[in-house]
């Protein structure tokens, strides 16, 4: 069992920001980002200008300061500003609707928000329904007005002295979704990203401090953070952040103009990136010596077929937002396709039955695992809380069987959460979006396999008297979902049904639409 030394007094921002000065590492670039490049000097030295904007701001400490920032310099300054003043940081979704953003900061009770000027807009349509958000700070802004961050910034005082706090104090709170629609807000300690990028960043996957990391995932996301600031800042490394939309031939253009070495993706970049590779004849990554995947189960073949052309193994793996990122993991040279890995050195996992006891090897159960960066609890959702965290142990939800070797393989979801491209979809939340087209009735959404293997939403429709089912009304149907709500969330298919399968009492049995999914390939017209 790996363990690691954490003082009881610490500040995440030193670690990750502040100490690189004395390690001599003041002009290494910390960021790239367009034709920018932030050395370790500016990083420090912005940081410490935000901690000081949000404290004029009358920002204490515990107290919320949330972000809603395409991946930049400020999105980093803003994180660590927070968190260096004993502030909380809550970074908010980028793709989310108006309401989404109403919930989260009424939720949060932010006190002030970091918003880019294209991203304002939303917030601006639900301004007077936002009662405990005092100042809006304005990003990227076309006029140097009294709540543009760059004018601000440039004016605040660039020394500044960490707050004392506990490894056990706030430091950012991650929001994931809920079954109920919600989202929670999974409460990550000042310790939290230390534990994560040691065991897993250094020791498990041998991320080093001449590497230069790219991330698809978003800042946002858990697994993005890890990958894209906490991993390449505690090792003194680089990152490359692109604020831009993830197509293949862009993160290829990334790859090509920067040459990182190492490379984070999700399944779904790794298909849509072999499909652009295969059309064109690409074979090369460049300069990436390692590439690693989570979100949502890696498929073997996609494992075998981007070996097979690049040379480079996908290490895939699985995190979550509650335990901030990967706890179970391949290793370099020791990949096995279609495994999600061994157990992270620091972390314990058992799988265990319906009645909580522990199951024999091959055998499929809940898996649970232990560790030190997991979070505390959910913001205001008691029973939740309850639910996962169980003492030392959280509650992942997902079914697994481990190996002879300690190797874990993946066996589905104890609920019906859907992971799609690594962001979570819940059925209900989908579903009640359906009701609000005028031809639906009633709808079962369950998640269905593509033809790489990839999962995605499939709606099981049935139609209002008056209406037909129709190539042009499914298309009209899947483009609603997507004005309406995320656009991740819309169903890949609309099947039109007479009758949904349901319980005595009414609800909709998920597994017999699952069956029918499973013989009749909907995906796969």
């Amino acid at each position: 069992m790996t363990e690691l030394y954490l003082p009881e007094r610490l500040n995440a921002a030193e670690l990750f920001v502040d100490c690189h000065l004395d390690l001599g590492r003041a002009q290494r670039a910390a960021i790239l980002y367009g034709d920018e490049q932030v050395s370790y000097d500016r990083l420090h030295e912005n940081v410490n200008r935000m901690g000081n904007l949000l404290r004029q701001l009358g920002v204490r400490i515990e107290e919320r300061v949330a972000i809603l920032l395409p991946d930049s310099p400020d999105w980093v300054y803003a994180f660590y500003g927070s968190i260096k003043i004993g502030a909380v940081a809550v970074p908010m979704n980028t793709m989310l609707t108006s309401p989404d953003y109403a919930y989260l900061l009424n939720d949060s009770r932010a006190r002030v928000l970091v918003v880019h000027a294209g991203l304002q807009p939303k917030i601006d349509q639900i301004r007077g329904g936002l009662p405990y958000l005092e100042h809006v700070l304005v990003a990227g802004a076309s006029s140097a007005g009294a709540n543009c961050l760059e004018t601000a910034l440039a004016a605040a005082e660039p020394r500044l002295a960490a707050v004392d706090t506990s490894k056990d104090d706030m430091a950012f709170w991650l929001y994931s979704s809920g079954t109920t629609g919600f989202p929670k807000g999974a409460i990550h300690l000042h310790h939290d990203m230390i534990v994560e990028a040691d065991l897993y960043a250094e020791k498990t996957i041998g991320l080093r401090e001449d590497d230069l990391s790219f991330s698809v995932a978003r800042l946002f996301f858990a697994y993005g953070l890890g990958n894209g600031l906490y991993f390449p800042l505690r090792l003194g490394g680089t990152t490359v952040l692109f604020p831009g939309r993830p197509t293949p031939e862009a993160v290829f253009g990334v790859i090509d103009r920067y040459r990182p070495t190492v490379f984070y993706g999700v399944p779904t970049s790794y298909a849509a990136m072999l499909h652009l590779a295969e059309t064109t004849g690409r074979t090369s990554l460049g300069r990436v010596r390692m590439c690693v995947s989570a979100g949502e189960p890696l498929p073997s073949h996609l494992f075998e077929k981007w070996l097979e052309r690049f040379g480079v193994e996908i290490l895939d793996g699985i995190g979550s937002t509650e335990i901030l990122h990967i706890f179970i993991s391949n290793r370099p040279g020791r990949a096995r396709a279609g495994s999600t890995g061994q157990i992270v050195p620091g972390y314990e996992a058992k799988i265990v039955d319906d009645n909580g006891n522990e199951v024999p090897q091959r055998t499929v159960g809940t898996l649970l695992i232990k560790g030190d960066s997991i979070a505390a609890g959910y913001w205001n959702k008691h029973e939740q809380t309850k639910e996962t965290f169980r003492g030392e142990w959280i509650n992942t939800h997902d079914k697994f069987l481990v190996d002879e070797d300690g190797f874990y393989w993946y066996a589905g979801r104890t609920d019906d959460m859907i992971k799609v491209s690594g962001q979570a979809v819940w059925p209900a939340d989908v579903e009640a979006t359906l009701l609000k087209h005028p031809a639906v009735l009633e709808s079962g959404v369950i998640g269905v396999a593509d033809k790489d293997g990839l999962i995605k939403p499939c709606a099981y429709v049935v139609l209002k008297e008056g209406f037909k089912p129709s190539l042009e009304l499914e298309t009209a149907i899947q483009a609603f979902v997507k004005k309406t709500t995320a656009p991740h969330k819309y169903p890949r298919a609309v099947v039109f049904v007479e009758e949904l399968p349901k319980t005595a009492t009414g609800k909709i049995q998920r597994y017999k639409l699952r069956e029918i999914a499973a013989a009749e390939t909907p995906l796969h017209r």
